[in-house]
């Protein structure tokens, strides 16, 4: 078993910045794969950003490419999601998802084995 605790969403003004770690215990060593999806009220859980501990390869969905960026302390086993130039509609529950199966499709939430309870963001216009 893996658990996933995430910490560190808020209230943040559109165009600000604010990063939301995701704290990873457990059977961690086989979770080749790290990703962050989200979901607004009322909207699907879509895919954010992803990496795979194997090949180091990072992936971003297209509407947060070049403002946010996923990254990994390994000494702590944390996966990080520093996200800048926040906008309206990055507002959301994010969670963090972990798998062992990096060779499948990373957006999909089907790929990833366990789940975060999530940590609310909200973004002020």
């Amino acid at each position: 078993q893996v658990q996933l605790v995430e910490s560190g969403g808020g209230l943040v003004q559109a165009g600000g910045s604010l990063r939301v770690s995701c704290a990873a215990s457990g059977r961690t060593s086989k979770m080749s794969l790290m990703g962050w999806f989200r979901q607004a009220p009322g909207k699907e859980r879509e895919f954010v950003a992803a990496f795979s501990r194997s090949s180091g390869r990072t992936d971003y969905a297209d509407s947060v490419k070049g403002r946010f960026t996923i990254s990994r302390d390994n000494a702590k086993n944390t996966v990080y999601l520093q996200m800048n130039s926040l906008k309206f509609e990055d507002t959301a529950v994010y969670f963090c998802a972990a798998g062992e199966r990096p060779q499948l499709v990373w957006s999909y939430k089907s790929s990833y084995d366990f789940w975060g309870q999530g940590t609310q963001v909200t973004v002020s216009s």
